[in-house]
């Protein structure tokens, strides 16, 4: 039996494309109503979706779009990479823009709706972290490193909230095509076959396939689970 979300309220960051955007469907589909954060527009028109034009980092307008908002479920999926820079090669401001937003950014939105979900006893926090949280090569130093605090930062989060009804757990994506990859499919698309044969699946995932292992953490069925990360990376890590 297909999993409802029915009545349910959902926040998915990065909502306007990849990722962000498959999650927004496959709630929308499902019956929940789905409230967008992005600092794109998007092409989603639905009668229970909303769009909130913002940046995730931006803490004053994240507070007042969400304050009246009583969010059953936080997907935490908004994040930018780093051209795989090395740490010379990073600058000051590129290192801030990737911790404003896969890092400040999630903990300004998760602060926005977590006390709401504290009032209520009941709350799911998923947090997209990656597989460069757990292994070197996935990304740059600013990247690598900011997944690595996405997934500790997920930890403690359900350390300290767990027993308060608060479910937190995270999903670390490997190659998965979606905009934000465009850059390796360019050309003859050589990065992007690269990374198809070193994957040991062979291929690249789809968002929708996110979006599933997403419905899967926000369901009844992961009810026991707490502080989890979930790799969803073809066998990469398993080289």
């Amino acid at each position: 039996m297909e999993q409802t979300f029915k009545g349910k309220t959902v926040v998915v960051t990065g909502a306007a494309s990849g990722i962000g955007q498959a999650q927004v469907q496959a709630f929308l589909q499902r019956g929940a109503h789905v409230v967008g954060v992005d600092v794109a527009k998007t092409n989603i028109s639905q009668e229970r979706y909303t769009h909130i034009l913002a940046s995730v980092a931006n803490k004053e307008a994240i507070e007042v779009a969400l304050r009246d908002v009583n969010v059953d479920i936080l997907c935490n999926t908004a994040g930018v990479l780093d051209g795989y820079a090395t740490t010379l090669q990073t600058d000051e401001q590129l290192w801030n823009r990737v911790f404003d937003v896969n890092v400040k950014g999630m903990y300004i939105v998760t602060n926005a709706v977590l006390p709401n979900m504290l009032k209520r006893k009941s709350g799911i926090i998923i947090n997209m972290a990656s597989i460069a949280g757990m292994i070197a090569g996935g990304g740059g130093a600013a990247y690598t490193a900011s997944k690595h605090a996405v997934i500790g930062y997920t930890k403690q989060l359900s350390y300290d909230y767990c027993k308060e009804g608060i479910r937190v757990n995270g999903i670390a994506p490997g190659a998965i095509q979606t905009p934000m990859n465009a850059a390796d499919f360019e050309g003859d698309g050589a990065m992007a076959k690269w990374v198809a044969e070193q994957t040991p699946a062979g291929r690249w995932a789809s968002p929708d396939e996110v979006a599933s292992v997403t419905l899967f953490l926000a369901s009844d069925a992961s009810d026991y689970m707490h502080a989890t990360i979930i790799p969803l990376d073809g066998g990469w890590m398993n080289k």
